[in-house]
């Protein structure tokens, strides 16, 4: 019999569901608590599972609402897959829309009570929270997804983004026609940064004298608001869009106005099917599904992970199609390029230049691991500054 996946909807926890096949159960406002339904669901629709090893309860959080493309979603397939993969030997559950703070920290802490001996929570400001749940609740396995802080039952995983971003600026810079990208940013953290540059670089090798032009949101899931940034900079003349925010608010922005944007997270050609230039793509099937299985056989270590293009962890492609054959053969040759080495997106053939014209790498070096994650720059050729 197919094990528990239970779903656990609004950040306020405040009404549940737990499905096996077509067993459901739904409590009324005067239920049992979480725990106590949980038990009851297991005993009722899995009568067997009792009869051997207990499954690995994992837990998912989720920064944003599920929806059919972006981050969450990504996050989303990966859960699936570590459900599809290890079976029986496994009950997944998720909460979405959790707001980055205390909500996750009590989000987190109610997971863990719960029995989940593995938590994945997959957002930059849930690194703190994880941390202090974490150091109560010592025999369980955390893994704190795009963090950087660890602990001996905390690990720490991201993927490189910016090698997917530079790819997509090539593809932007073969395409645009008037020379101008946009890009909508959620907060000036070194992901973004990285992403805005190497983005702005992959540009700036095929088109020279092509700039982008930055609107931060300081969000990263507002949908109307990410819809007017995409507006503003479509109507100061970007004709390719890129973001870096949680939904395909962008990509729906430039369908109905009959311009590019490069799909983020997903494959967005549902959200713009003439729109989406090139995809972008993060796959966390592989990394969720080999850390839980180190979970079941007791191999779990804590650990930092930063995997890119040669680990499968991004992926380019989905192209348009309005994208000549010999623009995505280019990228693609250039993504076989990073996975091989050949290739790193902050390389300085000549001297690189942030957008206030001071030189941040010299010329035939290449940016190292910790000066790439404690970007604090914009390239030149970057139309805008940093927030304040």
């Amino acid at each position: 019999m197919k094990s528990v996946t239970s779903k656990i909807r609004s950040s306020g926890l405040g009404r549940a569901f737990i499905s096996a096949d077509h067993c459901t159960a739904q409590p009324s406002s005067s239920a049992l608590s979480r725990r106590h339904l949980l038990a009851t669901v297991a005993t009722v629709c899995l009568p067997g599972l009792a009869a051997g090893r207990d499954p690995l309860k994992i837990g998912f959080v989720y920064v944003a609402p599920l929806t059919d493309a972006g981050w969450v979603r990504q996050h989303e397939e990966g859960r699936k897959a570590v459900q599809a993969a290890l079976g029986s030997q496994v009950q997944t559950r998720y909460v979405e829309n959790v707001a980055e703070g205390p909500d996750a920290e009590r989000v987190i802490r109610e997971l863990a009570q719960q029995g989940c001996g593995l938590i994945f929570t997959p957002s930059f400001g849930y690194m703190e929270p994880t941390l202090r749940v974490a150091r109560d609740f010592p025999e369980v396995r955390f893994e704190s997804i795009t963090g950087y802080k660890t602990a001996p039952n905390v690990a720490t995983a991201n993927a490189r983004y910016y090698e997917g971003r530079y790819l997509a600026g090539v593809a932007a810079g073969r395409m645009t026609k008037t020379g101008m990208a946009g890009y909508v940013a959620g907060f000036p953290i070194p992901e973004v940064l990285q992403g805005i540059n190497a983005f702005t670089l992959g540009l700036r090798s095929v088109a020279p004298r092509a700039g982008v032009r930055l609107v931060w949101l300081q969000a990263w899931f507002d949908p109307p608001r990410e819809r007017d940034a995409a507006m503003t900079l479509m109507n100061q003349d970007a004709d390719v869009m890129a973001f870096h925010t949680g939904s395909g608010a962008v990509m729906a922005a430039a369908q109905e106005r009959g311009k590019f944007a490069i799909a983020y997270h997903s494959d967005m050609r549902k959200l713009g099917p003439d729109a989406q230039l090139v995809s972008v793509r993060h796959e966390w099937g592989d990394y969720y599904t080999r850390r839980a299985r180190a979970v079941l056989d007791g191999s779990w270590k804590s650990a930092s992970v930063w995997g890119g293009v040669r680990e499968g962890m991004i992926r380019v492609g989905d192209f348009g199609s309005r994208v000549p054959k010999a623009v995505q053969d280019e990228v693609q040759a250039r993504q076989q390029d990073i996975a091989a080495g050949r290739l790193h997106p902050f390389h300085a053939t000549g001297a690189l230049r942030d957008n206030t014209g001071r030189v941040v790498l010299e010329a035939g070096r290449t940016l190292a691991d910790p000066q790439i994650l404690a970007m604090d720059w914009l390239a030149e050729g970057v139309v805008g500054g940093l927030p304040r």
